[in-house]
């Protein structure tokens, strides 16, 4: 099942983590997972948030550009070495792993990992046949 990141562009300027934060706050929206990216000239702020809709709208409101981005969420057991047969399966697939970040959920000794991969349907397709599970928004509590 397919989950979708908001990636928002950011100047690289004091204080725009801390507004897109307090607006998401003000607005009642839950933050599942972040990541941020720099450069010299701007930042990447990538989210997984519970009500993706919602948030786009604000964000777009306050003048911000940003994009929708289909990731998955695989769940990994949360103990030493729990990643590793993904990403074996991953380099055995010659799947190419654009980035990837953990979510803030953990659930029952296991851990989410989000992947942005070159090859999604391949992607899913190979964790399902080995057994590993694929996390889908109602699990990770995430609407729209």
């Amino acid at each position: 099942m397919t989950v979708y990141q908001i990636s928002v562009f950011l100047e690289n300027r004091t204080g725009q983590l801390a507004e897109i934060t307090q607006i998401l706050a003000d607005n009642q929206i839950n933050m599942c997972a972040i990541s941020i990216a720099e450069t010299s000239d701007y930042g990447v702020l990538r989210l997984i948030v519970d009500q993706p809709q919602k948030t786009t709208s604000i964000l777009l409101e306050k003048g911000f550009i940003l994009s929708k981005t289909p990731v998955t969420a695989v769940m990994v057991p949360d103990r030493p070495g729990g990643l590793a047969p993904v990403l074996q399966l991953i380099a055995e697939g010659e799947i190419d792993v654009e980035y990837m970040y953990s979510l803030f959920t953990h659930k029952a000794g296991n851990a989410y990992m989000v992947f942005r991969v070159s090859d999604n349907e391949k992607f899913t397709a190979l964790l399902s046949q080995n057994g590993i599970h694929v996390a889908d928004r109602q699990e990770l509590g995430i609407g729209d």
